[in-house]
């Protein structure tokens, strides 16, 4: 399966942005999905996920209650819904496939090509 991960860009401080994950090639009804980020210098870290039902999600501290991950499944899509965001939310954000509500990366096998969001103070 393919990602195409989309709708970075760039953003104030306490602005919103919604990112999207497209699935081409094979459906991602049974996967579990979930958003990674990478910021300059510092190494991959969990965001959020979500299971292929929609019943169940996770999120990192430093996000919670401010974005809202979902899904699509008919439209094969992820969503990432980013409020309030913060200059250290600034980096390449990217949607990744696998099994198991996971925060590790290792777990995860497909990955999309990462969109940038930047956050200025």
């Amino acid at each position: 399966v393919q990602l195409q991960a989309s709708g970075g860009g760039l953003v104030q401080a306490g602005g919103s942005l919604m990112l999207s994950c497209s699935a081409f090639g094979r459906t991602i009804s049974r996967s579990d999905m979930a958003w990674f980020r990478q910021a300059p210098g510092k190494e991959r870290e969990f965001v959020a996920v979500i299971n292929w039902s929609s019943s169940n999600t996770y999120y990192a501290d430093s996000v919670k209650g401010r974005f809202t991950i979902s899904r699509d499944n008919a439209k094969n899509t992820v969503y990432l819904q980013m409020n309030n965001l913060k200059p250290e939310d600034t980096a390449v954000y990217y949607c990744a496939a696998g099994s198991g509500l996971r925060v590790n990366a290792g777990y995860y096998n497909y990955w999309g090509q990462g969109t940038q969001v930047t956050v200025s103070s």
